[in-house]
């Protein structure tokens, strides 16, 4: 398919450090210095290549084999018997046992979905693959649950797994398979969807928040008659199962079309809808390209459509779009560089990757990014998080500060001098690139190197002045020491908020 004038590619001659660095942020979570001049150096075609098509790739994965399925299984049947027998002979002794086995068993799973919690973060801030995990990120925002409702870890994990399985695939599989995915039913109730006692809720927001946005292109009977056709599609212990006596087989109208819809024919049909690759490149967009508030401009619509277009021309493969996306002039266009506000996990993870600090402590980062509105494993609603202007207010914008010179220094509220940069973290390595011929750095040189590798675009001058003020009036020299805290001050900026 020849792209469109809107998906026009970037010129490769106009591919440079900064276009590098945009990309790399965009399509993952930053880089160092050194990967944004390697990725420089590929070109524009291959540096594309080497972010989507990743699989090549290999992740040494850390804890996912020590998660454990089994925490929050079902009672086998001599367990339920006796628990029947306990309440009819009314054997307090027993049934205060069975109480303390599940609250156990509660503690066991809450224990476990903080480490998922620490292991996807790792994953994140160490994989070779990071547009998977940014895909991963972006599919937990789009069909969003949380683990207070499901109240299962494991279910939680296999949605995770099944969105990174599906990051830059097929999205009409991807959508069959999440009408079966486990914390889906349950978050949704499926399992109470039954035939003569249909349940809305996963047809409702299949079309509202998953596939074709709010009031756009169905109507309440669409709904009622989509719930219809998604029933049977239930759960036995971890895994979902199309149980045929629940299912209701009956005629269906949905969208003006008649049969005996099932499950995956209701899909069909909502995948066949205009609204719906418009919607999601919508959502692709304002998660890649520009997130401003706001109806878009006649140049965005214009991009989103014909990126639509190729949505349906590729029959929902994402590959394609993502390609055409971050190769496009219009991506790499001046009023798209820190036009995103960093989510708290895109915040907490390029950082760590772009300065390559130590991670200091999983379990700190986890909260502080709770604190900052953006808890894994636990979007705040099916809508998920809001997002944009959404993630800074002056008690979020606090906590940003305080984490970065924590991941800086190791400097929290609560630490002590002696366990302030405990790890060694060594700095220097950031303004090698603007050392002179005779090893030296300057103090300008180093201060606007500092800057660039760490803004979504090239710094203005005052802030440059800024900085070499602040140090210069404290006699700090560019040393490691100097480094780090002309860091701590450049990530206190307004600017270092954008993507």
């Amino acid at each position: 398919m020849k792209l469109s004038k809107e998906l026009k590619p970037l010129d490769a001659t106009d591919f440079n450090s900064d276009c590098a660095r945009h990309l790399l942020n965009r399509a993952g979570f930053g880089g160092t210095p050194e990967q944004v001049q390697a990725l420089t150096d590929l070109g524009l075609v291959k540096a594309v290549n080497l972010l989507v098509e990743f699989e090549g790739r290999t992740y040494a994965d850390k804890g996912a084999e020590e998660f454990d399925k089994d925490i929050m299984r079902p009672p086998t049947d001599q367990e339920r018997q006796a628990r029947i027998a306990a309440r009819r002979s009314n054997d307090q002794a027993a049934l205060d046992k069975f109480e303390r086995e599940r609250n156990r068993q509660q503690g066991e799973d809450r224990e476990q979905i903080r480490d998922m919690q620490k292991w996807w973060l790792q994953r994140m801030i160490e994989t070779p693959r990071p547009l998977e995990e940014k895909m991963t990120l972006f599919w937990h925002g789009h069909f969003a649950n949380g683990y207070r409702t499901v109240e299962e870890s494991w279910n939680m994990f296999q949605q995770n797994q099944l969105f990174r399985q599906f990051a830059t695939g097929n999205f009409a599989h991807l959508v069959r398979k999440v009408i079966r995915d486990p914390a889906m039913i349950k978050y949704l109730d499926n399992d109470e969807n039954r035939k003569g006692r249909a349940n809305e809720n996963l047809a409702r927001e299949l079309m509202e928040l998953f596939t074709l946005g709010e009031g756009r292109g169905y109507t309440e009977n669409d709904i009622k008659e989509g719930a219809r056709a998604l029933t049977g599609l239930s759960l036995r212990d971890n895994d979902s199962y199309f149980d045929a006596s629940t299912h209701d087989d009956g005629s269906k109208t949905i969208f003006g079309y008649t049969g005996a819809f099932d499950g995956d024919g209701f899909v069909n049909l909502i995948l066949a809808r205009k609204e719906c690759p418009e919607f999601i490149c919508t959502k692709l967009y304002r998660f890649f390209v520009n997130d401003s508030p706001g109806e878009f401009s006649k140049t965005q619509k214009a991009f989103v459509a014909e990126l639509s277009s190729l949505f349906v021309a590729k029959k929902g493969e994402l590959k394609p779009v993502l390609k055409a996306l971050f190769s496009s002039e219009h991506f790499h266009h001046p009023a798209n560089r820190a036009a995103i506000i960093k989510s708290p996990i895109q915040l907490i993870v390029q950082s760590v990757r772009q300065f390559h600090s130590p991670i200091r402590s999983l379990s700190v980062l986890n909260s502080a990014s709770d604190l900052m509105g953006q808890q894994l494993f636990q979007p705040p609603n099916v809508k998920g998080w809001d997002g944009g202007r959404g993630w800074i207010n002056t008690s979020t914008l606090f906590t940003r500060q305080n984490l970065m010179v924590y991941l800086l220094t190791g400097r929290s509220p609560k630490s002590q001098e002696w366990e302030v940069n405990k790890d060694g973290f060594d700095a220097t390595h950031l303004v090698a690139a603007a050392k002179k011929p005779d090893g030296s750095v300057s103090m300008e040189d180093g201060i606007a190197w500092l800057l660039r590798c760490s803004l979504a675009t090239p710094p203005q001058t005052e802030r440059v002045a800024d900085v070499l003020t602040s140090l210069r009036s404290r006699n700090v020299p560019l040393d490691n020491h100097g480094v780090i805290e002309a860091l701590c001050l450049i990530t206190a900026i307004p600017e270092y908020q954008l993507c």
